[in-house]
Formats: structure tokens, C-alpha cells, sequence
């Protein structure tokens, strides 16, 4: 690269305070430099022997998961090279659901198998270009990857060979529990053309106490609270939603009554009672047997509600709102008063259910099956069949730690996402790095045969793939430089006698001492080709993206002097 001159002073062209960085060492190097610290926080959590992080956001909210995608997102990262990593793994999650550590891991390394390139004198869009070579022969050599296929989409057992790697990442040696919990409850919710499959529609409940084995998956919405009112079941009941408190109405502004007698102030509140009677007579008049509210219920509504054997339940969360209505198809009022046909909603059961010492309430539609084997198919009302079932299904989890929970979410979340990805592209590589080891051979052999300069470009991206087999053999607590020296020999060989040989070769996890391999195919480890295909694109053009800035210019810091740290709002007077 050519020697920058330092040049006198010219006319000034910013405004004072900004920074105006460029050049090979002030501006690429440092970013790669940025790049690479950022990759070494998630890099040690990556792999089923995965380490956790310990994280405190800004609200002093505690989190200890190895999952990058939490930790990426409660980190506040203000470099702007390591913030386009952030954002390529941000975008991964969206659209794969899986695979962010993999995109951060593999773009740093990238940069960082780019910076002897550019010591040695290549330009930055030489490197690009090289870079570009490489992505294209790495994803069209993936696709002839592919040894299994997703076929049975009402299959727990096909269900199960798709997640089991993807939660194993997570939770190691829970990825049997929580893989048959995932496969029994995306059953349920598989709809009989799989491209239409909802993510929403398994949703998860944590239960503190028992254990992860206590798990189980409830078919119908589950709210982890017992009803307001003193009735707890109904069967065949018309439901009634609304987003709004059932309470005394409040005005929208502060009022004063002058009152001048205790006969008027008995007016006053009986006036009060005797609309909420009437607002609950007129519900119960309209055949509601269940109310669903958004916010609180008044202690004079419970009263009335009870008198009429009405069940209340409340539902604070607008999002389980939306769920519920869902569920029992109706339309959320923003105001009290009795709900039209069309809004009206309706359950088959609703029951309360006692788990581990706490009540929850279950509401859902019963199947065909259900019904008929209840004997009770004549009392269901007939405009229930307009509702349409609900192929809700909710994951109730159990253990002892809020973390635990939260970490066995995650995995839960995982696991659903990466059957829909295949329900878009149902093929399926070798995991445990056994496809990346192989691209990287490919790549290599691809790399021997282009000539020119972009041939070394081609190379490097060949040495980062290796990145995630060393990542993991760190991890795991072995030599890493002779596990991808085993690997390396595996995949190069093409000795028929033995066994250890050939694409599928990937790493044993489960080695005390010394690096072992494995056949991934044949041990059932197996990862999505779409994750792998979005991880590989999005971590290449990141990376691309990053090595082809040549000059950052940072404005001065806008804001005023920050509010003193106190107890309650700054604004509270005593």
C-alpha cells in the first residue's frame, strides 16, 4: 500500500470536535482489531461445551446464558465495525433463527486472516473480490453437502433428528428432554401445509420449582394465574375480550364532587354499583359464560361477576391478549359493554390446573376426537363451529433457577425456529463442524486451481472456516491444533479400509482427554443447510463491509449534562 505523506494544515472543513480517521493502520487495522475483541467475547460460548456469560444491562437486569444472541443483544456496543457484526447477527436471527455466534465468529475471523494480506501489500477490494470467489464456491459446495432431508412433518421422530443439535448447542445433555417437548408441541402446531407454520403459535410458561424433566407441552393457551373470580372451570362458555380494566369508569381528567349530605354520597356510590350491575347482567344476559381483560378487575366487578357465575381472567401481557383472542376467536373490545356475534369468542374448556404449587389456567378448543369420546358433543353450542381451532400450543417448563428457565426458553426458541427454516429448505449437512472442515478443503482445492492474485484471498477464507472446529476444541478442553490436524487427515483421506474418513467426519465432544472424531451423520448430528447458507453469506459481507472502509469521520457528541442518579423520579417532590 502506498505511503501516506503527511500534508501541511489546510482550511478546516469539519466543525471543532470532530474526528477524522484514515489510512491502513488508523482506520482498517483498528477495526479488525475491534472485530476480533468482539468475536472473543461470544467465540468462548460456542459449541455444547460452551461457557456462560455473565451480563448486567443498563436496567441492572441479570442474565447468565451462553446464548450469543442475548448476549450480543444486551451488550451496548458503540464501535461502529463491531456494531455491523452485531447487526449481521441480528439479521441471522431474523431470518434463521439460529447461527449468530456463527456469523460473529466467522466474520472476525475473516478480518483477521485479511490483515497479513494487507501487510503484504494487497488492496482491500483485491481482498474483496477474493472474498467473493470464495463465498460463492463455499455455498455451492455446501448444497452437495446435504446426506438427510426433513421428511415427516407430523413425525416426532423426523421432528426430533432436526432439533436435537440445535438445542444440544445450548443445553448439552438435555437436548433428548427438551428435543421431544419441541417435537411433540411443532406436531401439534403443524398445520397440513407445513410453509405456513407459525413460530407464534408455541409459546412457552416457566414454572419455578421440580425439575426440566417435569416439563410437559398442554395443547391450548396456559396463563400462569388462577381466575379473579371464585368459578374456575366452564365448558362450552361464549368468551367476551376485552383490552380494557372492568372496573368503575375513570374520568380523563381529575374532578372534584361537592357532597352535602351523607344521602348523596349513598346516591353517589350506589349510582356506581348499580351500572357495573348492569354492564354484568347485560354480559350475562348475552350467554358469557368467561371474561378475558387486558388490565385489572375491580373488587366490585368479582362481586357482581360471582353473583352471576361469570369466570374472570386476567391477561396484563397485550401480546398473550392477541394470542388468547386468537385461541378463542374473538375480537378485543377497547370498551366494556356486551361484545357483537362477530366479536363473541368461545372455549370448550376451561379448567385450572394446580403445577408444582402454583395455579394456571388453561383454555382450549377440544379436536373432533375429544369431543366424541367426552359423550358431551350434543351441549356444544352450534355457532362454535364458525371458530376455527386454534393450533396453539403451549411448552410449560420447570426448574429451580430463573436462569435455568430462561436459558431452557432460549433452547425451546431455537429448536422452533430451526423447523421453520426447514419448513423453506428441509435439507440437512453434518454438523460438528464435520461441513465446515470439508468446505474448507473444497475451498482450498478451489484456491490451488484459480490463478492470479485473488488466489490468496480464496485461501485465507479456506483457513477461516477451521476457525469453528479450533473454537470448539478450546472449548471442549483439548489440544485444538491437533484436533484439526486429525480432522484435516479425515477429510483429506481416501483410504476405503478405514472408518473414520470422509465429509462427515466432525468432532466427539464427549473426549476427557485427547481429541477425538467422530461420523456426525452416523451419531445423528446434523444442522440446517439454510442456517449455514444465511451465516456464511451474512458473515461474508459483513466482513467486506468492514474491510473495505478506508475513512471514518465521527461528529462531536451531541446531549447535555446527564440527571443526577436517585432512588425515585428526578421530578417527585416530597
Amino acid at each position: 500500500m502506498a505511503l501516506r505523506v503527511p500534508q501541511s494544515a489546510g482550511p478546516q472543513l469539519f466543525k471543532e470536535g470532530y474526528k477524522n480517521l484514515q489510512g491502513l493502520e488508523e482506520v482498517i487495522l483498528r477495526n479488525i482489531q475491534a472485530t476480533k475483541e468482539m468475536s472473543e467475547i461470544t467465540r468462548t460460548s460456542f459449541g455444547p461445551n460452551g461457557r456462560n456469560k455473565m451480563v448486567v444491562n443498563h436496567l441492572e437486569k441479570l442474565f447468565v446464558t451462553n446464548d450469543a444472541a442475548t448476549i450480543i443483544r444486551e451488550l451496548e456496543v458503540v464501535h461502529p465495525a463491531a456494531k455491523l457484526l452485531v447487526l449481521a447477527s441480528q439479521q441471522q436471527e431474523a431470518e434463521a433463527g439460529d447461527g449468530t455466534n456463527y456469523v460473529v465468529i466467522l466474520a472476525s475471523e475473516l478480518l483477521q486472516r485479511a490483515e497479513p494480506l494487507l501487510r503484504m501489500g494487497l488492496h482491500p477490494s483485491e481482498i474483496a473480490r477474493g472474498y467473493e470467489l470464495a463465498m460463492d464456491g463455499a455455498l455451492e459446495q455446501l448444497e452437495q453437502l446435504s446426506v438427510d432431508s426433513l421428511q415427516g412433518w407430523h413425525s416426532q421422530e423426523e421432528l426430533l433428528k432436526a432439533v436435537r443439535t440445535a438445542i444440544g448447542a445450548k443445553q448439552y445433555g438435555q437436548e433428548e428432554v427438551l428435543g421431544k417437548l419441541v417435537a411433540e408441541a411443532v406436531e401439534a402446531a403443524m398445520p397440513q401445509e407445513q410453509s405456513r407454520f407459525n413460530v407464534d403459535n408455541v409459546r412457552v410458561v416457566k414454572i419455578m420449582g421440580g425439575t426440566l424433566n417435569q416439563s410437559r407441552v398442554v395443547h391450548g393457551m396456559v396463563l400462569p394465574q388462577a381466575p379473579e373470580t371464585a368459578r374456575r372451570r366452564a365448558q362450552f362458555a361464549k368468551v367476551a375480550v376485552f383490552a380494557c380494566p372492568i372496573d368503575v369508569g375513570q374520568t380523563e381528567t381529575k374532578g372534584t364532587v361537592l357532597l352535602h349530605s351523607a344521602g348523596e354520597m349513598l346516591d353517589y356510590t350506589r349510582g356506581e354499583e348499580a351500572q357495573m350491575e348492569q354492564r354484568v347482567r347485560e354480559l350475562a344476559d348475552a350467554g358469557v359464560g368467561v371474561v378475558i381483560c387486558g388490565s385489572g378487575v375491580g373488587d366490585l366487578a368479582i362481586h357482581y361477576l360471582n353473583r352471576h357465575d361469570i369466570v374472570a381472567v386476567r391477561c396484563p401481557s397485550k401480546f398473550e391478549l392477541r394470542r388468547l383472542s386468537r385461541v378463542v376467536g374473538a375480537n378485543p373490545l377497547a370498551r366494556l359493554g356486551v361484545p357483537t356475534p362477530e366479536e363473541m369468542g368461545y372455549c370448550d374448556e376451561l379448567r385450572t390446573d394446580e403445577i408444582g404449587g402454583d395455579r394456571v389456567t388453561i383454555i382450549r378448543q377440544w379436536s373432533s376426537e375429544e369431543l366424541e369420546a367426552s359423550g358431551q358433543a350434543h351441549e356444544r353450542p352450534a355457532f362454535a363451529d364458525r371458530i376455527r381451532r386454534s393450533p396453539l400450543v403451549t411448552v410449560v417448563l420447570r426448574g429451580a433457577t430463573v436462569n435455568a428457565l430462561d436459558d431452557a426458553e432460549r433452547a425451546v426458541d431455537d429448536g422452533v425456529n430451526v423447523i421453520k427454516s426447514l419448513t423453506k429448505d428441509p435439507r440437512l449437512v453434518p454438523g460438528a463442524c464435520a461441513a465446515e472442515m470439508e468446505l474448507s478443503r473444497r475451498v482450498l482445492e478451489r484456491a490451488e486451481q484459480t490463478p492470479g492474485i485473488h488466489q490468496h484471498a480464496i485461501k485465507a477464507f479456506a483457513q477461516a472456516l477451521q476457525v469453528f472446529a479450533r473454537t470448539m476444541g478450546d472449548n471442549v478442553g483439548v489440544d485444538s491444533t491437533a484436533l484439526v490436524a486429525k480432522l484435516i487427515a479425515a477429510h483429506h483421506s481416501s483410504a476405503q479400509g478405514e472408518e473414520l474418513v470422509g465429509p462427515a467426519i466432525g468432532i466427539d465432544v464427549s473426549c476427557e482427554h485427547e481429541p477425538r472424531v467422530l461420523d456426525a451423520q452416523k451419531a445423528g448430528i446434523l444442522d440446517p443447510l439454510a442456517v449455514k447458507q444465511w451465516a456464511i453469506r451474512y458473515a461474508t459481507q459483513a466482513a467486506l463491509t468492514v474491510l473495505q472502509v478506508d475513512q471514518i469521520v465521527m461528529a462531536k457528541t451531541a446531549g447535555g449534562p446527564k440527571l443526577p442518579k436517585q432512588q425515585g423520579h428526578w421530578d417527585d417532590q416530597d
